[in-house]
């Protein structure tokens, strides 16, 4: 859906990069998937200097989150569709986070290695593929309606 005026390329382009946020989050769930598939991995090797430098900068994700919200959402002279999808990348950066806290009480269950395993091949592959579905619909100009992601972000950017 494009309906607050046709998106130029830059655009286009500037609103595909906050999805790096949630992809770099749930790098750490794909643990079993990518030691399962090694061959996987060479798909997200361009990733590996954003990885180091995410995680070797103390509180990165706090202050990436916090940036975002304040100076791209927050920000009425950035167009609507990148504020959109900004947004939509912290909700989805969110939700890893949320997915990590219920991750830590399935450990304390005795025996849940395949229950773990399979929940976090399951989170992996949800949020890659909402990060790849909303990327594609960016680059194509339209916005990516994820159900209940996309309601909530249309709530808070005017």
């Amino acid at each position: 859906m494009n309906w607050r005026g046709s998106t130029t390329v830059p655009d286009r382009i500037f609103a595909c990069l906050p999805y790096l946020l949630p992809l770099i989050e749930v790098f750490a769930f794909g643990q079993f998937l990518l030691r399962d598939f090694p061959l996987l991995g060479i798909v997200f090797l361009p990733m590996l200097p954003l990885l180091r430098i995410y995680y070797g900068v103390r509180y990165a994700g706090i202050i990436i989150f916090f940036a975002l919200w304040l100076l791209v959402v927050r920000n009425d002279k950035i167009a609507h569709f990148i504020r959109f999808n900004t947004m939509q990348a912290i909700i989805l950066d969110i939700v890893v986070f949320l997915c990590g806290i219920l991750t830590d009480l399935v450990k304390f269950v005795p025996g849940s290695g395949f229950a773990m395993q399979t929940l976090y091949t399951t989170i992996f592959m949800g949020i890659v593929g909402a990060v790849v579905y909303s990327v594609f619909q960016s680059l194509n100009g339209r916005y990516a309606e994820i159900p209940a992601i996309s309601d909530a972000v249309h709530m808070q950017v005017r």
